[in-house]
């Protein structure tokens, strides 16, 4: 185990539904409104997905092939730790501050983009959606604060 903070590892985004995510170095996220150029900027709470590549190491070997960052279709992934998945969870990435607004579910798309499995492999390990509460810029390299939410 480690004890550096994990970092933002990869940045995906996808100018709209079902098109190929590119891979980028630096995003502007915008408060209230998501990852500028990604298809889910500017809805309601769906603003950013947040992965870990730890988890995807799992699924992985859950899967008996490897899972790219990219074909899961989440936007972040960050170097290690587990994403909170627990609503109101807070999530710092570089300058940007993050609020958890549910787990991320798998779909059945997975299944063609990582083949049978993929979508199952991938349960309970796909991470957080969130919405940005501060905006700024993330960049490949930024360091991550993973804070579950306090207990009610």
């Amino acid at each position: 185990m480690t004890s550096r903070p994990p970092t933002v590892a990869a940045i995906h985004l996808a100018p709209g539904a079902r098109l190929p995510q590119k891979s980028v170095e630096r995003v502007t996220a915008e408060a209230g409104k998501g990852l500028v150029g990604d298809r889910y900027h500017g809805t309601r709470h769906r603003h950013v997905s947040v992965q870990s590549a730890e988890q995807l190491a799992a699924a992985a070997e859950a899967l008996g092939r490897p899972v790219p960052p990219a074909a899961t279709r989440r936007n972040v992934t960050i170097s290690h730790g587990l994403v909170p998945t627990a609503p109101g969870s807070r999530i710092t990435l570089g300058e940007v501050e993050l609020e958890v607004v549910r787990i991320a579910a798998p779909c059945r798309l997975l299944d063609d983009n990582l083949g049978p499995g993929g979508a199952a492999a991938l349960r309970r390990r796909a991470g957080s959606i969130c919405r940005v509460l501060v905006g700024g810029e993330i960049a490949v390299g930024d360091t991550v604060t993973l804070a579950e939410a306090p207990s009610a």
